[in-house]
């Protein structure tokens, strides 16, 4: 799989609707990136003919626990949907929701041996999914810098035996700032 070269629409330009950063970013050669897709016109979107390669692959929910793990798979199937609608390489998904600046909504110090089991089965059923729906979603790993209290914080949690590649439908998503810290 080659990787087109993108931006996330949201974090540039944003004196600018969002309709004219996707159409700039595809007039320049760039992929498109979303994070909070339901805050925009997805029809509009779609019709800027931009190359949509990325997105947030749910809205809500954990990968860790049970309660949480059920409401990020109902997430996910929406966010399949709408990948599909825009023509959506990748769904991207993390450990748990992020909230106000990007901090994670339930932040957690430790992740207890029992969540990395939760996390292999929740990517499993997010295998599935993925396999029943045709996409594609990346697992990425976010650098605890920028999201204290993330449970993936590393690349050596994302790639653990726990979670790493759990069907050919996930890939793992590595940020460089991430990758660097440990």
């Amino acid at each position: 799989m080659s990787f087109h070269l993108a931006a996330c629409a949201e974090m540039l330009r944003q004196d600018k609707p969002i309709l004219w950063r996707a159409a700039r970013l595809q007039e320049m050669g760039f992929g498109v990136g979303l994070w909070n897709w339901p805050a925009w016109d997805l029809d509009a979107l779609e019709k800027t003919g931009a190359t949509f390669t990325i997105m947030n692959g749910y809205l809500e929910g954990r990968l860790a626990d049970t309660e949480g793990a059920e409401r990020l798979l109902r997430s996910a199937r929406e966010a399949a949907q709408i990948g599909k609608q825009l023509g959506v390489q990748r769904l991207n998904l993390h450990g748990a929701g992020l909230g106000d600046q990007g901090l994670p909504i339930q932040q957690l110090v430790h992740v207890a041996p029992g969540m990395w089991l939760r996390a292999r089965d929740t990517l499993h059923r997010i295998c599935d999914l993925a396999e029943a729906e045709g996409v594609i979603f990346t697992l990425e790993n976010l650098d605890l810098r920028e999201h204290p209290g993330w449970p993936f914080k590393s690349t050596a949690d994302v790639l653990s035996p726990s979670t790493a590649r759990a069907c050919a439908s996930i890939l793992t998503f590595i940020t460089p700032r991430s990758a660097r810290a440990t």
